[in-house]
C-alpha cells in the first residue's frame, strides 16, 4: 500500500526514526483540506512508540479536513548538521503515514496532556492549573502509525 522509499540507501533505521521522534519539538501535520487542497500545518506532538498525538482547538480547518476524511501524514525534521569545510546541510527526517481519531477518554486526555506539559513546560509550571482551566477547551488527536520511513539526507 505504501511506496517504498527508492533511495534505499539512505533509509534510517526504525530505531533512528523513533529517536527522532522522540527528541524533536514539532513537525507539520498534513491532511486533505478544503475543495481537496493539501493542509500542512506545525504542531507539536508527543510520540507513544505507536501513535503521535497532538492538541488543539476545538473547531477549525484541521478538524473539519480530519472529520471529511482521517488519513493523514506527519513529516519531523532533525536539526541537521553542517560539516566543516562543507555548505551543504547533512540531516535526517521521519514521515509517518496514519489515520487520525479524537481522544474521548478523559484520563487519556489528561494523560497526553501531562506527557505534553513534561515535553514543552519549564518544570516549575503549574501544569494542574493549566489543565484545569483548559481542559473543556481542548481536543487529543491521535495519528496512528500504519507507516513510518525515515531518510538521511545531503542537501547538495
Amino acid at each position: 500500500m505504501f511506496r517504498a522509499m527508492r533511495r534505499h540507501a539512505q533509509q534510517l533505521e526504525r530505531s533512528e526514526c523513533d529517536r527522532i521522534l522522540l527528541q524533536q519539538p514539532r513537525g507539520v501535520l498534513s491532511v486533505l483540506g478544503d475543495e481537496g487542497y493539501p493542509y500542512g500545518m506545525p504542531l507539536n506532538y508527543v510520540y507513544d512508540g505507536k501513535s503521535l498525538l497532538f492538541h488543539c482547538a476545538r473547531e477549525g480547518h484541521k478538524l473539519d479536513a480530519l472529520d471529511a476524511c482521517d488519513k493523514a501524514s506527519f513529516c519531523v525534521l532533525d536539526d541537521g548538521v553542517q560539516n566543516e569545510g562543507e555548505w551543504w546541510l547533512c540531516f535526517k527526517s521521519v514521515i509517518a503515514f496514519g489515520r487520525v481519531s479524537r481522544v474521548v477518554d478523559e484520563e487519556e486526555i489528561r494523560h497526553t496532556l501531562h506527557l505534553l506539559a513534561d515535553k514543552y513546560f519549564p518544570q516549575d509550571y503549574d501544569t494542574e492549573g493549566d489543565i484545569a482551566r483548559n481542559l473543556s477547551r481542548v481536543v487529543i488527536l491521535r495519528l496512528s502509525i500504519e507507516h513510518l520511513s525515515g531518510k538521511a539526507v545531503r542537501e547538495k
